[in-house]
């Protein structure tokens, strides 16, 4: 077996000397601000040994990657009911893709697309005031990463909530079909603010770990979920949680994983590691662009991929 932690530092040497880096999510006015020449990777094994390089203890906006957690916690509340409202399929699409969603009759294609994501979070605002859905996300991620320093950043927040509007449209058109409860502003106002959760790429790594182990933190011995849940979860990461890159991240890395715009991407070898890479640069898809070819680097070097060494 390579030893992990030359592996590490080699990855983030080669990722420095990279010129190819993608282009920021300049859409969202508070990441176009963001420096493209940073790259940040953290991964924690199964003793809890953790290995990092780069920028991996700087902070940043992990937008979509909050999906895989508002999704542990919706189905922690409704179980199997929440397939009532969002479906498990790839989406094929944009991320954000009107589209699809008119021809579905307002159900979000899966729990990883905005739709999807806004779905998941009206469920956990059901019964709360958004204030109080808000507080049981955060504390969620302080529980999985054992870090109560974990914060918003409302600057972030506040920019995605001034131009949101597609979002916004989204929202409204779930909410015609029922699938969408609560008021619209109360549920973008909570998707909003836990897409600008930021963290570091060691904290990150750390929330994971549930479900690189079966549903259960090795380090606290504590069961986040069932080891089924968590089986389910990395399945549907795998299959969607790349949005229309989801195939080629199959493909060239092989591991369950979820991308975020703000450049971040979190991925699960079962049984051996979770992983966090950090690099603000996206490709045409929207995931991060060096994140991938890192994490390619690091499966095929490591004989991690799910599909066999």
């Amino acid at each position: 077996m390579p030893d992990l932690d030359s592996v590490v530092r080699e990855i983030s040497e080669e990722m420095a000397q990279r010129s190819d880096r993608g282009a920021v999510a300049d859409y969202i006015p508070e990441l176009a601000h963001v420096d493209p020449n940073q790259f940040g990777i953290a991964v924690i094994d199964a003793e809890g040994r953790v290995t990092t390089g780069g920028s991996s203890d700087t902070p940043f906006s992990i937008q979509s990657v909050s999906k895989v957690f508002t999704l542990t916690l919706a189905l922690g509340m409704v179980g199997d009911r929440l397939w009532k409202r969002v479906g498990r399929e790839p989406s094929g699409n944009p991320f954000n893709s009107i589209v699809q969603l008119e021809r579905e009759r307002g159900v979000p294609r899966n729990p990883f697309i905005n739709a999807g994501a806004i779905a998941v979070t009206d469920v956990i605002l059901s019964g709360h005031e958004p204030r109080e859905a808000l507080g049981e996300i955060l504390r969620f991620m302080h529980f999985l990463a054992q870090d109560p320093t974990i914060t918003i950043d409302e600057r972030v927040a506040a920019s995605e909530k001034r131009t949101g509007f597609r979002n916004t449209a989204l929202a409204n058109y779930m909410k015609s079909f029922g699938v969408i409860e609560n008021p619209v502003d109360y549920t973008l106002g909570v998707y909003f603010h836990h897409c600008a959760i930021a963290m570091t790429c060691r904290q990150l790594a750390m929330a994971g770990r549930f479900l690189a182990h079966n549903g259960r933190n090795p380090s606290t011995g504590h069961n986040v979920v069932s080891a089924e849940r968590a089986r389910r979860i990395n399945a549907i990461m795998l299959t969607c949680g790349h949005y229309d890159g989801s195939g080629e991240f199959a493909y060239r890395v092989g591991l369950p994983g979820k991308s975020g715009v703000g450049g971040s991407i979190l991925a699960v070898a079962p049984g051996k590691a979770s992983i966090a890479v950090w690099s603000p640069g996206l490709d045409a898809a929207g995931n991060s662009h060096l994140g991938r070819v890192a994490l390619e680097r690091l499966t095929q070097r490591m004989g991690w991929s799910v599909f066999g060494a």
